[in-house]
């Protein structure tokens, strides 16, 4: 069985989809490190380098990113059925 990629969510306390997406991280057992770019300053500095985007959540499964809340593509990024 393939090991699950590192995931990491980046946050703010307000957005309605960084809690939609950690909710389905938790009930598919999917470990995530959450940076809340809110209070994160060099988070929120190396979220925008890396993807241009300013919005929340920016999700990082191993090396592919994805934007906001796609269920679909974590499902295939962690293979979850």
């Amino acid at each position: 069985m393939a090991e699950t990629p590192k995931v990491t969510i980046y946050t703010t306390p307000t957005c309605v989809y960084c809690k939609m997406a950690k909710q389905y991280f938790n009930a598919h057992n999917v470990a995530y490190e959450e940076k809340n770019v809110a209070v994160d300053r060099a988070a929120a500095e190396a979220m925008v380098k890396k993807t241009g985007q300013m919005g929340v959540p920016v999700i990082e499964v191993g090396d592919q990113t994805v934007i906001g809340f796609d269920e679909a593509s974590l499902a295939q990024l962690l293979n979850i059925k």
